[in-house]
C-alpha cells in the first residue's frame, strides 16, 4: 500500500476536481491509501465523494486572500498553494509517512513539497499551462505574469513524473516551455461508471419522475431537450447554444418549435464574479432572443440532477472552443446521448465525428444545422447513442484509468526507478 496525498487548490465542481477525485477513488480501489488537502472546500458546492467519507479532506489556508483589489487572482492562488504545500512537507510529513504528492493545476508548491521528510515522489498533472488561461491585458499584464510564468514552467520541470490530458494539451505544453526537456505522457481523464450504472439500475427500478430536477418540472413530458453542462463562464461559450437554438426555433414548425427546450445547467460560485456576472448576461441575452418560454438555465445542479438531466435529454452540446479535454462529451456518450461539439481542442479526441457525434465550427448556423440534423432523424440519435456509449467503455474507461494510474504508482515506488524513466506510453 501506497500513501498518496492530493493537492487541489479548490476542491469544487469543475473539469479538473473531477479528473482528481477520480484518480484517488482510482487508487483507492487499487488499496492505497489516499486523502486530500486543499485551500478550499465547500461541502455544498463539491462532488459528492469529497463530502461523504469516500475521501477524506483537509483544508488549510483558507483564510489567505483570494484577490487584492480585485485583481491578482493567480498571485493569490500561489501563495495559498505554497501555504498548503509548506503544511504537507512540514506539519502532515511528520505526523505520516506520505509516500506521494498528487499535485495539479498549480505547480509552485513541488519544490516545497521536496522538502518533506518522507522524500515523497512528486507528479504533477497538467490540465492546461496556468499562464494561458488568462487573457492577455496589455503590458501591465504581461510584467505581472512574466515572474509568474518562469516559476510555472520552473517548477513543472521538477516533479518526477508529468502527465497532460490530451494530445491537444501536449502539443501547447510542448510550444508554451520551451526550455522543458520532458515529454509529458498523456492520461485521459475517465468516468467513474459505477456511479452511471448504480443511478441506471436504480431508474429501472423505480418510475423516473420519482427522481426529479429543481425547476425541470415545468419542461412537458413530450419536450425535446437540448442540453449545455459547464461552467457559468464566457471562455465556455454558452451564447453560442442560445444563438444556435434560435436559429433552430426558427426552422421549425410553431407546433414543433413549441416542443423544444435548451437546458444550460452550468457551475454557479457566488464567491467568483464572472460567474455571478454571466449567469445575469445569459438572463438578459434568453430575452433579448425571446427564448424565456424555451431555456431554462440551472445553477450548479447536484451530481443526481446533473445525472437526470442527460439522463432525459435527447442530444448534448459542448460549445467551448480548444477547450483543453472536456469531461462532459464522456458523460453524454456513456448515456447514449449524441453530442454535438466545436471542431477543436480535446472533443476532437473524444468524439467521433459522424459517429458518435457531430464537430462543428464554433459559428450558430453551423451548430444550428447540426441540432437540426439530430432533431429530425430518430435513428442518428439512436445509433450515435449506441457507438457514443461504446466508444466510451473502450478507450476511456475507469478499469484502463485505474490501471495505468496504479502502474505509475507502482513504478515510481521501485527502488530502480530513476526520473525520466519512460514508465507507459500511449499508442
Amino acid at each position: 500500500m501506497v500513501r498518496i496525498l492530493f493537492l487541489h487548490p479548490d476542491l469544487g465542481i469543475g473539469g479538473a476536481e473531477r479528473l482528481v477525485v477520480d484518480a484517488a477513488l482510482a487508487l483507492k480501489s487499487r488499496g492505497h491509501e489516499v486523502s486530500f488537502l486543499t485551500n478550499h472546500h465547500d461541502p455544498t458546492h463539491c462532488f459528492k465523494e469529497t463530502s461523504d467519507g469516500t475521501l477524506q479532506v483537509e483544508v488549510v489556508g483558507d483564510w489567505l486572500p483570494r484577490k487584492i483589489f480585485g485583481r491578482f487572482y493567480a498571485l493569490c492562488a500561489y501563495f495559498r498553494m505554497m501555504y498548503a504545500a509548506l503544511y504537507a512537507s512540514f506539519v502532515m510529513s511528520r505526523r505520516e509517512n506520505i509516500d506521494i504528492f498528487f499535485c495539479d493545476q498549480i505547480s509552485v508548491g513541488v519544490p516545497i513539497l521536496k522538502l518533506a521528510k518522507s522524500r515523497p515522489k512528486i507528479l504533477f498533472y497538467c490540465h492546461f499551462p496556468d499562464q494561458l488561461l488568462s487573457a492577455r491585458e496589455g503590458y501591465l499584464k504581461s510584467v505581472y505574469r512574466a515572474p509568474l510564468n518562469y516559476f510555472e514552467e520552473l517548477t513543472i520541470g521538477m516533479a518526477d513524473v508529468t502527465f497532460v490530458n490530451s494530445k491537444f494539451t501536449l502539443r501547447v505544453f510542448g510550444d508554451t516551455f520551451h526550455r522543458l526537456k520532458i515529454v509529458p505522457d498523456v492520461l485521459y481523464p475517465t468516468l467513474n461508471t459505477n456511479y452511471f450504472d448504480t443511478m441506471k439500475n436504480q431508474i429501472s427500478a423505480k418510475q423516473s419522475n420519482e427522481f426529479s430536477v429543481n425547476g425541470y418540472e415545468d419542461i412537458p413530458r413530450n419536450a425535446f431537450v437540448f442540453l449545455d453542462i459547464n461552467r457559468y463562464e464566457r471562455k465556455k461559450n454558452h451564447a453560442l447554444a442560445l444563438h444556435a437554438f434560435r436559429l433552430v426555433i426558427d426552422s421549425l414548425p410553431p407546433t414543433e418549435a413549441k416542443r423544444c427546450r435548451l437546458v444550460i445547467a452550468g457551475g454557479y460560485d457566488e464567491r467568483v464574479l464572472e460567474n455571478l456576472e454571466h449567469y445575469d448576461e445569459l438572463r438578459q441575452l434568453v430575452d433579448k432572443l425571446g427564448l424565456q418560454e424555451s431555456v431554462l438555465l440551472l445553477r450548479s445542479p447536484n451530481d443526481d440532477e446533473k445525472f437526470m438531466l442527460l439522463y432525459k435529454s435527447n442530444c448534448l452540446l459542448y460549445t467551448p472552443d480548444n477547450e483543453h479535454f472536456g469531461i462532459v462529451p464522456l458523460e453524454g456518450m456513456y448515456m447514449s446521448k449524441p453530442v454535438i461539439a466545436v471542431n477543436s481542442g480535446g472533443p476532437t479526441e473524444t468524439i467521433v465525428h459522424n459517429s458518435t457525434g457531430l464537430l462543428c465550427e464554433k459559428q450558430p448556423q453551423r451548430f444550428a444545422e447540426a441540432m437540426l440534423q439530430i432533431y429530425k432523424d430518430d435513428g442518428l440519435r439512436e445509433r450515435m447513442g449506441v457507438m457514443g456509449h461504446k466508444r466510451v467503455q473502450q478507450k476511456f474507461s475507469f478499469g484502463a484509468f485505474s490501471d495505468k494510474l496504479n502502474n505509475i504508482v507502482e513504478s515510481i515506488m521501485k527502488p530502480t526507478w530513476t526520473r525520466g524513466s519512460n514508465i507507459q506510453k500511449d499508442e
